[in-house]
């Protein structure tokens, strides 16, 4: 019974809705029966609603690249938020992913521009510096008369050990910009995208300073 089982599991799809439903399962956090809900819906919904999603799932793949300055992802050559005047150039906040521009946009507590590491410094799982766009930041800490790092890197181990490499990074080739870690207001062990807005806010007000050696991190607030 179990080899007949693997069997229909390893068979092409019989028709397109079993297709579909296979794909729907790839999903993060999508198993079986919720990916035949998820079909049953697309089944049942107008041509031009069930049309719209299949354009929009093509358009992200086919448009989005990441950003010439920053790393976030965009349609143009430059993102919005780099293309914008109005923020602060001087400080940047460097985060791990796209998602995390995101979700510290939605606190409404930051005014300046962003970089966009595309991970974390993770030996264990083969992440080493080289493989991240830390190169890209300190050119545009030399470049741009960028004065503060806001490190919003996740609150764990790898993120801390990113954070310190480059404040270390920054010492070694003696940049003047100061580099400061999000304040504990973001739980620990957590991803940043999935933190409460307001969460992200009180973070952001109270962040500290990172790797003066033999001294304690300073809290310097808002500025």
């Amino acid at each position: 019974m179990a080899r007949e089982a693997q069997k229909r599991e390893d068979a092409p799809p019989a028709d397109s809705f079993e297709r579909l439903i296979r794909e729907l399962e790839k999903l993060p956090g999508v198993g079986r029966r919720s990916a035949e809900r998820m079909a049953y819906y697309v089944l049942g919904a107008s041509r031009d609603d069930a049309m719209a999603l299949a354009y929009a799932i093509r358009d992200v793949k086919k448009n989005l690249h990441p950003c010439a300055v920053c790393g976030d992802l965009t349609e143009g050559t430059q993102c919005a938020i780099c293309g914008d005047a109005r923020r602060d150039g001087g400080l940047v906040c460097v985060v791990e992913w796209p998602r995390d521009v995101r979700a510290i946009e939605k606190s409404g507590q930051f005014f300046g521009r962003y970089h966009v590491l595309m991970g974390r410094i993770s030996p264990l799982s083969g992440v080493e510096p080289e493989d991240l766009r830390i190169p890209a930041l300190l050119q545009r800490v030399r470049q741009e008369s960028v004065r503060e790092l806001v490190m919003a890197t996740s609150p764990t181990v790898e993120g801390d050990a990113t954070a310190s490499y480059i404040a270390q990074q920054l010492k070694l080739e003696k940049l003047p910009a100061t580099v400061t870690r999000l304040a504990r207001g973001v739980p620990q062990g957590s991803d940043l995208s999935f933190a409460q807005s307001s969460t992200i806010g009180e973070a952001l007000k109270g962040r500290t300073v990172v790797g003066d050696a033999g001294n304690r991190e300073s809290a310097v607030g808002n500025r």
